[in-house]
């Protein structure tokens, strides 16, 4: 058996964070002899001086610093197991927060909303629609129990959800196709290039090639679209959101000699899969089953 508790470790915890007895004392409902006499404890039981005073507030030695980082893992996970039973215990979450990237193919979307409304029509559903490192700020931030992205994120590990076309794209008549020839990026630096902008807060970032001399930066992929349409750039795109637009003529594949396609893999990506709910479980599902029907769809279609 251990020779200390969580406990000390946790009122430890406090007393640092709190910057002392007298404030964590008020913060966590216990009296400042009741930490003093428990961090006194857990050192005499380690032998080793965790605290050290710093003017009229404590600080961490440098042994205590170590070892309380490493304790912290195990507040963590104590709090990890508590929150699995809780989830375990109500048998279902009331709300599901998705982002999913603006990307991602809208009818395999809507195909997996609905399936999650015929199983679960009472729980709620935060979509939020973002572009490049927009999700994975959201998952860093514990704001998504679910995300769908283009992007690894670092610390989690993703799921194979699909793979996506992007093809560079203008209206039939841009300037690009009166060339009537092969292009290259020296063409491309001449005209305008529509582009979306990241939905990160943070830690946005560009991606794909932006050299044109002109550019355009949108928030929503549907802007681009439109843009495009009208005439007024060019723009790599999905596939999956470009399907109709190229087959009714109004969009034209740039003849370029190399680049001109790209394959981007997007993966699915859980907050914390052990502590997800049924209902989580169950989006991430139908994500993978729609992305599949969908697919399976194209390909009679096609």
């Amino acid at each position: 058996m251990s020779r200390v508790t969580l406990a000390q470790w946790q009122m430890l915890a406090a007393v640092v964070d709190h910057g002392g007895f007298a404030r964590a004392a008020e913060v966590i409902h216990k009296s400042p002899s009741t930490l003093n006499h428990a961090v006194h404890k857990l050192e005499t039981q380690l032998g080793v001086a965790l605290l050290e005073p710093a003017g009229r507030h404590v600080r961490l030695t440098e042994a205590g610093d170590m070892l309380l980082r490493r304790a912290r893992q195990l507040i963590e996970s104590a709090a990890a197991i508590e929150d699995v039973a809780a989830s375990l215990a109500t048998g279902l979450e009331a709300e599901v927060s998705l982002a999913v990237d603006q990307v991602f193919p809208p009818d395999a979307l809507a195909e997996a909303l609905q399936q999650f409304s015929g199983e679960y029509p009472h729980v709620r559903v935060q979509l939020h629609e973002t572009v490049l490192n927009g999700g994975v700020e959201m998952l860093y931030d514990r704001r998504a129990d679910l995300v769908v992205s283009g992007l690894a994120a670092q610390g989690f590990l993703g799921e194979a959800l699909a793979t996506l076309r992007f093809i560079a794209v203008a209206h039939p008549s841009h300037p690009l196709h009166r060339l009537g020839r092969r292009l290259d990026l020296r063409d491309l630096a001449q005209h305008r290039q529509l582009v979306v902008r990241d939905s990160a807060l943070r830690q946005s970032m560009d991606a794909g090639w932006l050299k044109a001399e002109q550019r355009w930066t949108v928030s929503h992929l549907a802007t681009s679209l439109d843009m495009l349409e009208r005439g007024l750039g060019f723009a790599w795109l999905p596939e999956t959101r470009i399907r109709g637009a190229l087959e009714a003529g109004r969009l034209v594949p740039l003849p370029l000699e190399v680049g001109g396609v790209r394959e981007v893999p997007v993966h699915l990506i859980f907050q914390d899969r052990d502590r997800a709910g049924p209902a989580t479980h169950a989006m991430a599902r139908a994500l993978h089953e729609a992305v599949t029907a969908c697919s399976d769809s194209n390909a009679s279609n096609a």
